[in-house]
């Protein structure tokens, strides 16, 4: 396999199942050193564990961090930069948390915890990382931002939701606007159904609707958002900035 990440140091969230946990893997594949970053350390060390060799950890280190905590933002930031004594020049925001429900009995709490992990959430973690990168003088960063074809879609039931991944989108564009000067790129990915945990307690009756929907007849797999994201996280993709590309089968 093309080793397009050697020498890179890469932070995955979300990292302990679904998108996070291939990305993981395939962003080592390609030769890069992988924090496995997580809000459930247990999470993040079963990743780790599964991606190293004899279930030590060679490549992949995994992280506890909250994403919706500024404090654990920034202690996660620290202690990455005091263990490989630089900072990451990849960042991939993939932790994502759904509340669904009808807009007019939609709780305040479920409204404002999507909210604080997927939009705060990434702003937190892109600032922290990248003042990192920053005074580090790192050249060449890569941030990914997940985002979510129900941007674009807007179902019915994910008002919170929703909204939190258009603000990404718009997010990662203003980020990629004020980051060029520092070499630092940003990008957006906006998955379709993706075989995951999220998904999975999707109803079976809305998933069929969803595959006949999709011209290629079938759901992604996650591999195949993280080999995108691994794309975004190389210099092959040096002149992509601002983007925001659907990986979706087609579904729209």
């Amino acid at each position: 396999m093309a080793q397009q990440l050697v020498g890179k140091l890469a932070l995955v969230t979300g990292a302990g199942s679904g998108i996070g946990r291939s990305t993981c893997r395939v962003l080592r594949d390609y030769g890069a050193r992988v924090i496995a970053g997580d809000r459930n350390l247990n999470a993040a060390e079963e990743t780790a564990k599964e991606l190293g060799d004899r279930g030590e950890y060679y490549d992949v280190f995994p992280l506890e961090i909250d994403v919706s905590s500024m404090e654990s933002v920034t202690n996660a930031v620290a202690k990455t930069c005091k263990q490989f004594n630089t900072a990451p020049s990849i960042v991939v925001n993939s932790a994502g948390i759904t509340r669904d429900g009808y807009l007019l009995k939609m709780p305040e709490r479920d409204y404002d915890d999507v909210y604080s992990v997927n939009l705060k959430g990434t702003f937190m973690v892109t600032q922290q990382f990248a003042k990192a990168m920053i005074e580090h003088q790192t050249k060449g960063g890569s941030i990914i931002n997940l985002s979510s074809i129900v941007a674009k879609m807007n179902n019915i039931g994910q008002a919170n939701y929703a909204a939190t991944k258009a603000g990404v989108i718009s997010f990662t564009e203003v980020a990629s606007k004020e980051f060029g000067k520092f070499s630092i790129r940003v990008n957006a990915i906006l998955p379709g159904y993706i075989n995951t945990p999220m998904v999975a307690v999707v109803p079976d009756k809305i998933k069929e609707q969803v595959v006949m929907r999709c011209p290629l007849g079938r759901l992604g797999d996650p591999s195949e958002i993280a080999e995108v994201i691994a794309f975004l996280a190389s210099d092959k993709s040096s002149y992509v900035n601002g983007a925001s590309i659907e990986v979706t089968g087609g579904l729209k």
